[in-house]
């Protein structure tokens, strides 16, 4: 089917209490990974790239790759920019065929951060493109980002910045970080249920990679409604190709590499789906 906005599965995963699961991309291989898992599990999915991995390839490049394998899927598939960096990319991404996005602006503060989260969301009000947007700091490194210090989202602000910029979805910062945990997360899960109470938008959880499981879904359970995954599955994708090339030092032929790529990301997908609650509910 062609690709969707991330506007009715997340509505959908609030009224359900479970959550969509958001997935970075880097290649075509994860792209048909990820769809793969979704298309078994019959769940929604979303796809997403971050700034730099756009550098990395383009926007046109994985809108095209995520565009035609969406049209062969019977699942609801939806395209969405991660941490975008400025009101530029974002609207670039949308015109690109982006079919959700987010702007990042808790480098800023509070007031900056209002000013071109709102910048964004009339845009995508306008376009009918729905837009995530960032209150708090999460901690570890996203792209070029590193957050010094975890800044845990106020419940208060949180619910004058939903007003006063429109945005459809509100990533929260409740202890996660970006990347691989050192030591063990220790979160917030009481403020995530204060802010539930009193933003009534879905509510978005970064840095997921490395959570157990029974965190994930005590978080969906207090209110969350996407969760982001992007490091683990870039582990797995390397660590199976790694094992194959020292496995047998005669393979030269990348399809034989991204093939088991893909497999590894496909079985991690699926668990990770499970944990949200999603298979089952496209």
């Amino acid at each position: 089917m062609p690709l969707v906005t991330s506007e009715k599965m997340l509505k959908d995963a609030q009224a359900g209490g479970y959550a969509v699961g958001a997935f970075n991309v880097e290649n075509m291989e994860m792209v048909k990974a990820v769809i793969a898992a979704a298309e078994e599990l019959r769940a929604p999915v979303m796809l997403q790239t971050t700034p730099s991995t756009i550098k990395y390839a383009s926007l046109a490049m994985y809108a095209g790759m995520v565009k035609a394998e969406a049209e062969k899927a019977t699942v609801p598939v939806c395209l969405h920019l991660d941490h975008g960096s400025s009101y530029d990319l974002a609207v670039q991404a949308v015109k690109a065929g982006y079919t959700s996005v987010m702007i990042d602006g808790s480098k800023l503060d509070f007031e900056g951060n209002v000013e071109v989260s709102k910048r964004v969301a009339d845009v995508g009000k306008a376009v009918n493109i729905p837009v995530e947007a960032e209150l708090g700091k999460v901690g570890g490194k996203e792209d070029e980002l590193e957050a010094e210090a975890d800044t845990n989202t106020d419940p208060q602000e949180a619910k004058e910045f939903v007003e006063r910029t429109g945005i459809t979805s509100l990533a929260v910062a409740i202890g996660t970080a970006h990347g691989f945990y050192v030591g063990t997360p220790v979160l917030d899960k009481e403020r995530l249920s204060e802010i539930r109470e009193v933003v009534d938008i879905p509510l978005v959880l970064h840095g997921a990679s490395g959570l157990t499981d029974e965190d994930v879904k005590d978080c969906v359970k207090r209110g969350i409604c996407k969760v982001n995954f992007a490091t683990e599955l870039r582990a797995a994708y390397t660590k199976a190709v790694r094992e194959l090339l020292s496995a047998d030092e005669k393979v030269f032929d990348p399809k034989a590499l991204g093939k088991v790529g893909m497999a590894a990301v496909t079985e991690l997908v699926k668990g990770r789906m499970k944990v949200c609650g999603c298979d089952g509910k496209a």
